[in-house]
């Protein structure tokens, strides 16, 4: 029996994944990234959350203090005194290791700490980049000496011998742009190439005098190679792969962009990258979302930054807030253009180059369109065209400065693809179904469906007829549409059968000749459930509609006819709540009134009164009680279990259930036989030998 229009199942929701998943998997080359935003903000407050006022490592405490700064976050914690401390603790500690005075520097330059311990660790750490023997103790020991600098100009941290130790560190270069971690280890990483090229630009910065030019366009030639060497992906985004397989490719490439963004800001002259590769290293940073993790947030965060604040270029990020567009509701299309970091962009305009059904190059529906800019709201906006049609559509945007000199300090990246879904109501029109005659095709039973409102239709059909099902689709301009999915589903109680509907143009038809499909039915006659699902991503009126049932009656099965499979039970129903079980207890028996109780209680007690009263007049004493020490003990023990055997007893007509009683019993009556043996055996020894003298 039909349940409705938008009645739902576990099908319902399968044919929905299907949408969805087959909706993802339109467009390869086009994506909408969105820049950093109040999401990041939210989840950096969330995933940087000190423990009682600090954070785990000095390390840790610098990638919360540096992203909070970087995402402009007032309501963050306040761990100023602690990291403060920590750092003090560090930089007065000379077994300090070289990466956690780097990390205490970073934390000291982003919270303004005291700086009176920095002499001293500059005098320690200036000794090292001389006689470093790997890159680690480069990296950090140079990187330190510039914070250092940075904090305390007055401190004494350039190098003497600056230009033995740029060569130092470029002789671990390798002729593809990576390099190793020392002289001794023969593998190269392009990790290390980001590490390498960060230390590079502390040299220049703590040379005193100039690097040679030419060493400087080496290195410059050395990082065109390592981008030679940069992967891609089909959505346009570029990252770096370190090949070992123990470094992340996200932090491989925060390596390289730290590295390369710090080299070009200390060096002389500029540093000629393709545009593309430095705006697709900026949408890999954004392409990953909102990462969970404290260390890939921070790297995202951290590397998006240090392009948009480098010498390179500034990357231009082109998004649209909503990529789907409803004709239904008049919407406009709107773009954004801000940088990665969601800072406005310089004046420019937006215009469509071409606007093209996917899968259709050849057509564009839209071309050379400027988009209007609205100075309210920075979005730049245009007006769909009266022409423009439903569909799922590639528009291609380019970006053009009003200034040409801003074209020399930002990355737009030439044109950029975005996928659209113009959605709209599609009209469903001649929608039947019908009980044809197998052998003529005429019809038997025609029924008019309505898909706005319930469908209950009743039909009845035997094997030697067919069930037809038709219905027209047409978009709000009248042309034909073709949704992506259209299936038809016939449900017995004991197996469920999919069909999908063919289209010609507008006309959707299938048509089921039952004689032929009697095996795949299994021969089951009875009750078949008519439903339908119609739906596309651009379809605002998609259905799953219950239509109604038919009544088949087919013959009967032969011997080796095969048997319908096995129903999967619905895990709702197996393992959902349970219905509430209600217990009827006994009603409690009447009980006796208390003061009969109380004298029953009485009459229990006298005979142990009468006991007591037997032993004082036979005289009880402990004249024969053992003397030795032994035998003495044994004794006591003796008297001591019986005593707990009769606690025993009392707690047992208490609380105590009958087998935790007989468990404890067991063990107490063992204990009580064995001390009682040893006394009686020596009560036994002792009348013997008082008989025998």
């Amino acid at each position: 029996m039909a349940t409705g229009r938008r009645s739902g199942s576990r099908g319902d929701a399968i044919v929905l994944l299907l949408l969805i998943v087959a909706a993802g998997s339109i467009y390869t080359n086009a994506t909408n990234f969105q820049p950093v935003s109040d999401s990041h903000r939210s989840a950096a407050v969330e995933i940087f959350t000190p423990v009682d006022g600090s954070f785990e490592s000095i390390e840790e405490t610098y990638e919360a203090v540096q992203t909070f700064k970087i995402l402009g976050i007032e309501a963050k914690p306040d761990v100023r005194v602690t990291a403060c401390t920590s750092v003090s603790e560090v930089l007065g500690a000379s077994s300090s290791p070289l990466k956690e005075l780097f990390y205490a520097l970073k934390v000291s330059s982003l919270l303004k700490c005291d700086g009176s311990q920095f002499e001293a660790t500059a005098s320690r750490l200036k000794s090292i980049p001389s006689n470093a023997k790997s890159l680690n103790d480069l990296y950090y020991s140079i990187a330190a000496l510039v914070l250092i600098k940075n904090q305390s100009p007055e401190a004494d941290v350039l190098l003497d011998d600056a230009d033995g130790v740029f060569q130092a560190i470029k002789a671990l270069s390798q002729s593809d742009g990576r390099w190793r971690y020392s002289s001794d280890n023969p593998a190269s990483s392009t990790y290390a190439a980001g590490m390498a090229l960060e230390a590079l630009a502390g040299v220049i910065s703590l040379a005193t005098k100039d690097i040679g030019k030419s060493r400087i366009n080496v290195v410059k030639s050395d990082i065109l190679k390592l981008f030679d060497s940069i992967e891609k992906y089909d959505d346009g985004t570029f990252y770096f792969d370190d090949k070992s397989g123990t470094v992340s490719s996200l932090a491989t490439t925060s390596s390289v962009v730290q590295g390369v963004t710090a080299f070009a800001s200390a060096a002389s002259g500029t540093l000629n990258l393709p545009e593309d590769k430095i705006l697709g290293l900026t949408k890999y940073f954004l392409s990953i979302g909102i990462p969970g993790d404290a260390k890939e947030f921070f790297n995202q965060v951290n590397s998006v930054s240090c392009l948009e604040n480098s010498r390179v270029s500034i990357p231009l990020i082109l998004t649209l807030p909503a990529t789907v567009i409803s004709l239904t509701k008049k919407d406009k299309l709107k773009v954004k253009v801000t940088t990665a970091l969601s800072s406005r962009s310089p004046p420019l305009s937006v215009k469509v180059v071409s606007a093209s059904i996917s899968g259709s190059k050849d057509v564009s529906v839209i071309e050379n369109q400027e988009l209007v800019f609205d100075e309210e709201g920075a979005l730049h906006v245009l007006d769909l065209p009266a022409s423009i049609d439903v569909g799922k559509y590639i528009f291609v945007f380019e970006i053009v400065f009003h200034n040409s000199k801003d074209g020399k300090i930002y990355a737009p990246g030439g044109q950029t693809k975005v996928p659209v879904h113009v959605s709209g109501t599609i009209k469903i029109e001649k929608f039947e179904i019908s009980v044809l005659d197998s052998d003529v095709g005429s019809i038997d039973t025609q029924k008019q469906l309505n898909f706005e409102t319930e469908n209950d239709v009743s039909l009845d059909a035997n094997h030697l007829q067919k069930l037809r099902l038709s219905f027209q689709l047409s978009t709000p301009q009248g042309n034909a549409f073709k949704p992506h999915q259209a299936i038809l589903k016939l449900k017995h109680e004991k197996a469920e059968h999919i069909f999908m509907i063919g289209n010609s143009g507008k006309h959707f038809q299938v048509i089921l000749d039952f004689l032929g499909l009697v095996e795949k039915f299994f021969y089951l006659s009875g009750r078949y459930d008519i439903q339908l699902t119609v739906g596309d991503t651009v379809m605002e009126n998609s259905f799953y509609q219950a239509i109604g049932h038919v009544e088949l009656d087919l013959p009967e099965a032969p011997e080796k006819a095969p048997r319908p499979p096995l129903q999967s039970v619905d895990p709702f129903l197996r393992y959902g709540a349970k219905g509430e079980i209600s217990h009827i207890f006994r009603s409690p028996e009447k009980r006796p009134p208390e003061n009969l109780s109380l004298a029953f209680l009485v009459l229990t007690l006298l005979p142990f009164l009468g006991f007591l009263v037997g032993l004082l007049k036979l005289g009880l004493n402990l004249k024969n009680f053992p003397s030795a020490s032994v035998p003495a003990m044994f004794a006591i023990l003796f008297h001591v279990g019986i005593g707990a055997i009769l606690s025993l007893y009392a707690l047992f007509w208490l609380k105590m259930d009958l087998f935790t009683t007989l468990k404890t019993l067991s063990l107490l009556g063992a204990f009580a036989m064995f001390v009682g043996h040893r006394i009686l055996s020596h009560v036994a020894s002792s009348s013997s030998k008082l008989k025998s003298a």
